[in-house]
């Protein structure tokens, strides 16, 4: 029987993510996966784990987890910093760290950021769905947001050692969130004037943003050359849609794979994961590049 651990404390959102189900999009399946994918790769290299093992993503208020009664595990807390206790002793984060058995480990609210990565050395095991434990809350794919009372099971432990401190840390979330944006396929559908001032505006991240995408407010809205709507057509990661009140949203990991508003332009996936660090306030500024 595997080992499993036991959910406390939930958390506002914590689900189990991997690297997600790339290359189904053609079947109407959305990527989904660790929206920060520099912190969780690091939480895995912490521990020397497989890389696209699966992690917790937990949304600002952390998790509680209690280990299993009859073994120990090693554990890396990545992404936005938070304070980190196992036993309710201080422990290291962004370090791996021994949680005795039956302990419990709590990953408490972000410092800074939003979103925190639980890595734990082998893995969590829910059973993968076309090919990916990933929760996606778009399509209702893989296991559901965790809920306190819950077990987890957790994978074999891998043969690799403990990578320790040799592995360097992520970057901080960002005060101000500036995103390089490569203009195109829809940029025709705006007028010259708006595409001109979103790259001299600043915008807001809006409390209604999410892992589907990064909203924004209190910018100039971008105005159209053109009436209606487009017939559906492919969306792809960091998309920037643009619907009727003509404020940009950036398309993150659980994305619809179609839409008919126009994409004005295409952030670099490279670029996204600060933007899955950013709060809700944070200013936000484009940068166009064609």
């Amino acid at each position: 029987m595997r080992a499993e651990v036991e959910v406390v404390r939930a958390g506002a959102l914590t689900t189990v993510q991997d690297r997600g189900r790339t290359g189904l999009a053609h079947l109407g399946v959305p990527r989904s996966g660790a929206l920060d994918a520099q912190a969780y790769a690091l939480g895995n290299r912490l521990l020397g784990n497989p890389p696209g093992t699966a992690s917790l993503e937990t949304t600002l208020d952390g998790v509680a987890l209690r280990a299993p009664a009859g073994s120990a595990l090693t554990v890396a807390v990545t992404g936005a910093p938070c304070p980190v206790r196992v036993a309710g002793r201080p422990a290291a984060w962004a370090a791996p760290v021994r949680v005795p058995p039956g302990a419990l480990l709590e990953v408490g609210s972000a410092a800074q950021g939003l979103r925190s990565y639980v890595a734990v050395r082998g893995g969590f095991a829910p059973p993968e769905v076309l090919g990916s434990r990933s929760a996606d809350l778009l399509s209702g794919l893989g296991p559901p947001p965790l809920t306190a009372g819950t077990f987890l099971p957790l994978g074999p432990t891998p043969e690799t050692p403990v990578a320790g401190a040799d592995t360097p840390r992520v970057p901080a979330p960002p005060a101000e969130l500036v995103l390089p944006v490569r203009l195109g396929p829809r940029e025709n559908w705006f007028t010259p004037q708006s595409v001109a001032a979103l790259g001299r505006s600043t915008y807001r991240a809006a409390a209604a943003s999410n892992r589907i995408g990064l909203r924004t407010e209190a910018g100039p809205p971008l105005a159209r050359t053109r009436a209606g709507e487009l017939p559906s057509e492919g969306m792809v990661l960091g998309a920037v849609q643009v619907p009727p009140d003509g404020l940009p949203v950036i398309f993150l990991a659980d994305h619809p794979v179609t839409g008919g508003y126009p994409v004005l332009g295409v952030v670099p996936p490279q670029s996204l994961d600060a933007a899955a660090q950013t709060r809700p306030g944070t200013p936000i500024r484009f940068t166009l590049h064609r």
